[in-house]
């Protein structure tokens, strides 16, 4: 399992909270997805492959929101 911070710069409410969440919890791989509003950060565990991530990220980006290089 991978453990993973990443930075959402365009977070800023409740709703941007709800849709990362339900956009990113339901992919496999994925054990947990927590929204961090103030911070502007999503905290991940997930089973550690490329695939996943990518897939994490573009979901997030599907709801909207750039994650910028996370190199």
């Amino acid at each position: 399992m991978t453990t993973r911070t990443l930075s959402v710069p365009e977070i800023s409410c409740g709703h941007c909270k709800s849709s990362i969440e339900a956009a990113v919890a339901p992919l496999d791989g994925v054990d947990k997805v927590e929204v961090h509003i103030d911070e502007r950060t999503v905290d991940l565990d997930y089973d550690g492959t490329d695939a996943t991530f990518n897939a994490i990220v573009a979901a997030i980006e599907e709801q909207g929101y750039g994650v910028p290089d996370q190199g």
